[in-house]
């Protein structure tokens, strides 16, 4: 597990010992980020369900403003500012169950979610990003979850953008339309 590009290039990540935390593979994270390359720099990311931290943290290799990482885990957040240390970044790292953490801390320009398979925590985190209405105008949201995880349509001016499939793996890209005033 390795920072791709920006700052961090090359830097190597701790991973976890035990299966526990599943972290995003280096091929969909690449997917990933060629998605979104251009809608990094200078956003405030949320990365929610942070496990390793490996999303965040490139978003911050990449010119993020700011990340705030969010996990439950007691092991995930030490894991996840050993990574930050160990690439000289400073962020916000909080040991929170993530969907009480939403409408907590404002609005975010770029949101990962990235929960454990089959709890539906997925959807639950979803409808309280559209409930807090945390999601900037123009804002993104990525969903990593398994090729057979619906996502439901999100209510206006919420969207499903597009799926990408990779192996098992599928990832949703979300977004809310910027209002016209």
């Amino acid at each position: 597990m390795r920072v791709i590009t920006g700052t961090a290039r090359g830097r190597k990540l701790r991973e976890p010992a035990g299966m526990e935390i599943r972290p995003t593979t280096d091929t969909v994270k690449e997917a990933v980020f060629s998605m979104i390359q251009f809608d990094i720099e200078g956003r405030r990311v949320l990365d929610l369900f942070a496990g390793t931290g490996q999303l965040g943290i490139e978003c911050l290799s990449r010119g993020a403003a700011s990340v705030t990482f969010v996990d439950e885990s007691r092991d995930a957040v030490k894991l996840i500012r050993e990574n930050l240390d160990r690439c000289g970044m400073h962020a916000d790292v909080v040991q929170a169950e993530s969907i009480g953490f939403i409408g907590r801390d404002g609005r975010y320009d770029l949101i990962f979610l990235d929960p454990p398979y089959d709890t539906g925590l997925l959807q639950s985190a979803l409808e309280k990003i559209v409930k807090f209405d945390i999601l900037s105008d123009g804002g993104i949201i990525i969903c990593e979850s398994r090729q057979e995880t619906v996502v439901p349509a999100l209510p206006t001016p919420y969207f499903v953008e597009k799926e990408r499939r990779y192996g098992k793996i599928k990832i949703t890209l979300c977004g809310k339309r910027e209002m016209e005033s």
